[in-house]
């Protein structure tokens, strides 16, 4: 006969032992996790990161699954030009940008006019990096960058921008649960990584603080700053649609999108500061083909 303490002890121990092979794979991954969070730890604090800001930042963490998913699924870029075109530099996105120039005119030609850069140029960057500030990721960024690093998915670059997201709480320009992006680490409206942050961000309204999230003074400041940096020349377009056969001149190239028969653009210059950005010529194209076609 079995007894009611024999039924209750078996009961007892029944998940245990189907669930421990399970339990023990989840726990054994956590705790390689906080181990090598450790090593994280004492490279932030190295770089000058406060205890305080360690310890709020990483205190409890988990990698995040979809970010790897993500990371490991990225599809191939196999678009056409016609189409990016249409994608990209939308009539919708023309038509907005027009207004949202209009709307914040003095604020973008305070940052833009004294380097030397259209305020159509910071537009059409802010319009396709974040549709206008609508569009800015929701991964919280320091676990984002964890996860891809431990799971030494461009570990070196990515670890880099962990460090580096830390040292930005640190200076307290945004709070740890507000600092959200992409998967891959890009953040605010103006789509900056990490280290662009450090570089380039600026702080647009005198408050002490660079929020590329919520203050659109800071987002305008930012931009131009970056495109200044790098090397933006007063007073050269990005480029103009030529017909097919003509040379590049001026230290520019030809660049022809779509492969023969299709558009064929001179390059100059400033569509090199653009490629600094994002190394894309169909970005870059569309960057200044949107600030154009906002600016008409």
């Amino acid at each position: 006969m079995i007894s009611r303490r024999m039924v209750c002890a078996a009961a007892a121990l029944a998940p245990a032992t189907v669930l421990s092979p399970l339990s023990a794979q989840a726990q054994s991954s956590e705790a390689r996790f906080a181990q090598w969070l450790q090593g994280v730890r004492q490279e932030a604090a190295r770089a000058g990161v406060d205890r305080s800001t360690i310890d709020q930042a990483l205190t409890g963490i988990q990698e995040i699954p979809r970010v790897m998913e993500l990371a490991r699924n990225q599809p191939e870029f196999k678009m056409t030009w016609d189409r990016y075109q249409e994608l990209v530099v939308s009539n919708e996105r023309i038509t907005r940008g027009k207004a949202l120039l209009k709307e914040n005119r003095a604020a973008i030609e305070r940052f833009a006019v004294p380097a030397g850069l259209p305020p159509s140029v910071v537009v059409a960057l802010w319009g396709i990096e974040s549709n206008y500030g609508q569009r800015l990721g929701d991964f919280e960024i320091v676990p984002a960058l964890a996860t891809l690093t431990f799971n030494n998915f461009r570990a070196k670059f990515f670890r880099e921008q962990l460090i580096a997201s830390l040292k930005i709480l640190s200076q307290g320009h945004i709070g740890l649960h507000a600092m959200k992006g992409s998967w891959a680490g890009a953040m605010g409206q103006c789509q900056f990584i990490p280290t662009s942050f450090l570089a380039y961000a600026a702080d647009g309204d005198g408050d002490g603080r660079k929020d590329i999230w919520t203050n659109k003074l800071d987002v305008f400041a930012s931009i131009v700053n970056y495109l200044s940096r790098v090397g933006w020349r007063p007073g050269v377009r990005w480029g103009d649609e030529v017909s097919a056969g003509s040379g590049a001149g001026g230290g520019g190239r030809i660049v022809t999108p779509a492969g023969a028969g299709g558009p064929t653009y001179r390059t100059t210059e400033n569509f090199k500061v653009i490629l600094r950005w994002n190394q894309s010529d169909f970005f870059a194209l569309a960057v200044g083909l949107l600030s154009d076609r906002i600016a008409a």
